[in-house]
């Protein structure tokens, strides 16, 4: 008896320790003194709107000083003023048809409390003319809207194949747009996943050897990161814009904390803010894991964007709930 009390006992002294060592929601967990400079320890995600969406995706900030951001469950994009007002931005951004039988077979999103169609916009950026772009996952394609409003299908098909599920994009400085497009469709044409380079009305398949996500560049556009399968690869960008010599920049499989790799960014430092297990992982630009941003919900960040004046607070999708903090460095703001 002696011994199956003190068993007990020393197991719920160990859950107790890793209770205690565990980061509380919304707060910092550090790593490395580095990550001093870019954000305080005792800084604190703020919740702007809690458990309110379906999944939320792909914010950008705008330069006319409000956030907008996509939900895939309810396909539409939203926008965020800083006054806290809430309001439907674009409507069936990710899929464009009326008849929801055609919808079978799509991927369904869990947001943490059910699973939704995941057949909206998802991830959203701006070009170089001041135009947004991004991706709808129900329609399976690239799209831009011009300056009279309308809509431009860019890319939908690669070898007269439909995309999978159009998942983010990023646009570079001479107008390539990058996308990445992992499988998860029942009803897809490709037998694989794919990063597509839709440049000059052509699109071109830069890589399909995993399921990729989040992608953001480089601040001086040299290296383009990709994140998928709980790792962040870094290419070179050749001056045609291919991709070349891949490596793994960070690997994230050995976290167990929920969440996994998704949205990206990176900051005038060049360090890159990703998606991963519980929440937002800060890497150096030598590929150094500084420190985590806990997510307020434990994890499930989707995606992330640099907003304010200043550049320096960082926006965040965590599925339901729309979540901001503020940082020591800006952020890079490609094209806004």
């Amino acid at each position: 008896m002696k011994k199956i009390l003190s068993c007990a006992l020393c197991l719920a002294l160990q859950w107790t320790l890793a209770v205690a060592q565990t980061p509380a929601p919304g707060t910092i967990k550090k790593l490395d003194p580095g990550l001093d400079a870019i954000v305080r320890s005792n800084a604190k995600v703020e919740v702007l709107k809690g458990d309110y969406f379906g999944i939320a995706e792909g914010p950008l900030w705008m330069k006319d000083g409000y956030l907008i951001f996509s939900d895939i469950g309810a396909n539409n994009i939203y926008k965020w003023t800083p006054d806290g007002k809430l309001s439907v931005y674009l409507e069936k951004t990710g899929w464009s048809g009326t008849d929801t039988s055609t919808l079978v077979g799509y991927i369904s999103g869990f947001n943490g409390r059910i699973y939704t169609v995941a057949f909206g916009s998802n991830g959203i950026a701006m070009d170089p003319q001041g135009r947004l772009v991004w991706v709808g996952q129900g329609d399976r394609s690239v799209i831009r809207q011009e300056k009279d409003g309308k809509r431009t299908v860019l890319a939908d098909r690669y070898e007269g194949k439909r995309f999978n599920r159009p998942n983010d994009v990023v646009v570079k400085s001479d107008g390539a747009i990058y996308v990445t497009d992992p499988r998860g469709n029942r009803t897809a044409e490709l037998d694989y996943s794919a990063v597509w380079l839709v440049k000059d009305g052509k699109v071109q398949l830069d890589e399909k050897d995993y399921s990729p996500n989040g992608i953001v560049f480089s601040p001086d556009e040299k290296y383009l990161y990709v994140n998928g399968q709980q790792k962040i690869y870094r290419y070179e960008v050749r001056p045609d814009d291919t991709l070349a010599n891949r490596q793994v920049f960070v690997d994230m499989s050995t976290d167990k904390s929920p969440g996994g790799a998704d949205g990206m960014k990176i900051d005038q430092k060049g360090n890159v803010y990703s998606s991963g297990p519980g929440g937002i992982w800060i890497v150096s630009p030598e590929g150094k894991h500084l420190g985590t941003i806990i997510a307020p919900e434990g994890g499930g960040v989707t995606n992330m964007a640099f907003g304010d004046a200043d550049g320096k607070t960082l926006y965040m999708t965590v599925r339901r709930t729309l979540a901001r903090i503020r940082l020591n460095i800006a952020g890079v703001r490609p094209h806004s």
